[in-house]
């Protein structure tokens, strides 16, 4: 299944369609989540979002077209922590930032986050071309940044694509993977108590590697 990456510029939307398209996208993250994208069916999704078949088609023509909207909604909230490094910031408070904010989207969004995965473990068959160009090209920004902050002594000698690699795995997991995160830890949820503590952690494990004399 491939989709073309951008379209042909489109007039601006009104608050009704943008209403209308959160709320298709909303029941299209849930629809996707539970049937993946072979089981999920536009009445599915209609049902779920209480529309129409008809009125979801005004806004998606196709069934890929809902899942490729999905994938790119989570990966612009998904992203943007990343695109907000600053590179002028203090590389211990901006990395900070930057596990908090994962960490956040990890408990705030679990179920977009286990459909990005899920298209990822499928091999990436829809975002093959968005992680080999836009991604790429995003973090290739983001790594200058870190090698910058090392090649200054702000921070150790490290791989800044591994670093990078190191933070998305750690906090994704707690979505990812929270069935087994919750068994291990005899817990039936994570609460907000809880993911403070595992921001705390997963700074100081991390940030104790990186930064000079492993202050943080």
């Amino acid at each position: 299944m491939k989709l073309a990456r951008s379209e042909s510029a489109k007039p601006s939307k009104t608050r009704i369609q943008m209403r209308n398209e959160a709320r298709i996208l909303d029941a299209a993250e849930h629809v996707f989540a539970e049937h993946g994208f072979r089981g999920a069916t536009v009445d599915r999704i209609a049902a779920r979002a209480g529309m129409s078949k008809p009125n979801v088609h005004y806004y998606f023509k196709r069934k890929a077209d809902l899942y490729f909207a999905v994938l790119m909604r989570i990966l612009e909230i998904w992203l943007a922590p990343l695109k907000d490094l600053d590179p002028g910031g203090d590389p211990a408070r901006e990395l900070r930032h930057y596990i908090a904010a994962k960490l956040r989207f990890s408990r705030d969004n679990p179920i977009a986050s286990r459909i990005f995965a899920t298209e990822i473990l499928q091999g990436a068959p829809v975002l093959e071309r968005y992680l080999g160009e836009d991604l790429r090209r995003l973090v290739e920004r983001k790594a200058k940044v870190i090698r910058h902050w090392i090649d200054t002594g702000k921070l150790n000698d490290v791989d800044p694509y591994h670093l990078v690699f190191l933070i998305w795995a750690a906090t994704q997991h707690y979505a990812d993977f929270a069935p087994q995160v919750t068994a291990v830890m005899g817990r039936k949820t994570l609460g907000k108590d809880e993911f403070e503590r595992i921001e705390d952690s997963l700074c100081k494990i991390i940030l104790s590697g990186l930064l000079p004399r492993g202050e943080i």
